[in-house]
This record gives C-alpha cells, structure tokens and sequence, in this order.
C-alpha cells in the first residue's frame, strides 16, 4: 500500500523536552503497519541503539540509515563528522526526491543544522522539493524558524521535570 493519493504534509519535532525520536519511530512503526515504505536518516548517531534492533524487525517497510562516525556528537563536531553528515543529506535529498517512500524522517536534523553540519537552507530545499505524497518528519531540538515557518504541524517536546537532572543515565530500551 502507498499512500501517494494522499497529500504529505511537513512535521517538526522538537523542543528540549523527551520525546521526539520517540514520536517519530511510533509514526514510522504506524506507517509500516500499513504498509507504507518509510526511510530514516539519523544524524549524530552511529551505533547500536535499541531503535535499529527494533526496526530490523520491520526491514521489508522501514529503512534506517546513521550518518554519524561513533557515539551520538556531543560538542563541536569533527570534520569526519562534518563530511558523514553531508554525505548523509546527499543520500536523503535524493530519497526525497525519488517519491519511493511513503514517510522520510530526517532524525536530529535540526540539531545537525545547530552544530554547524549543513545549513539550514539544504533543509528547506528538501522541504521545497519534497514529492506532493511524502510526508516528511524533521526532529531535533532547536528547529530553526525558517524550518518551523515552512512546516504544516510543528509540536514542541517542553521539559518540566526530567530525572535525568538527579543523575540517572540514559537506560537501554528507555532513552537509547
């Protein structure tokens, strides 16, 4: 099933609360159960998350991708860094491009564009040339207004209270 006679619209995810890889892997996982072909980019990742172990599981509809070199980017990032995720654009705007998925989610894309890993204009050039049927997801906190103007839903994770602040780790199966 594809869903090309439906309209796509553009999401923005962010904010600095919790939940917005979250939302969309449920949207992808949403997607593929019906039966609609989704690819994730994710930036500043590379390894072995419990999301990729995850959606093996759904290898025939959902496709992840990680243009990072190790680790999630904490600080200014490598040039190595610098170049994976330009690569990584490179492939995503082609996807795009192509009409064949149904749901792109471009993930920490905004906070790829804070860190200085491409600007902010290459996403709006994807959003502008997105296929009338992709809909089109971009996470990340920090979205650029320019983003959030050219989005159709934008919905802003805002932290009130996170127990990570009282020193409890990022847990498997929880937050990575």
């Amino acid at each position: 099933m594809s869903i090309t006679e439906f309209k796509g619209y553009v999401h923005i995810y962010t904010g600095n609360g919790k939940g917005k890889t979250t939302a969309s892997l449920g949207l992808s996982v949403r997607a593929a159960g019906a039966g609609m072909k989704v690819f994730i980019g994710q930036f500043m990742k590379m390894g072995d998350y419990s999301e990729i172990k995850a959606l093996e599981r759904f290898s025939d509809f959902i496709t992840i991708e990680q243009y990072g070199i190790k680790g999630f980017v904490k600080g200014k990032p490598s040039p190595e860094d610098i170049e994976a995720s330009k690569k990584g654009l490179e492939k995503i705007k082609k996807i795009v491009a192509s009409g064949a998925y149904d749901l792109v989610i471009i993930e920490e894309g905004n906070v790829a564009v804070m860190c200085g890993m491409f600007d902010v204009q290459e996403l709006i050039d994807i959003i502008d040339a997105k296929p009338d049927h992709v809909e089109l997801v971009i996470t990340g906190r920090g979205a650029d207004p320019r983003i959030i103007e050219k989005a159709d839903l934008v919905t802003e994770m805002k932290e009130i209270k996170h127990y990570y602040h009282k020193g409890v780790k990022a847990r498997v199966g929880i937050e990575k």
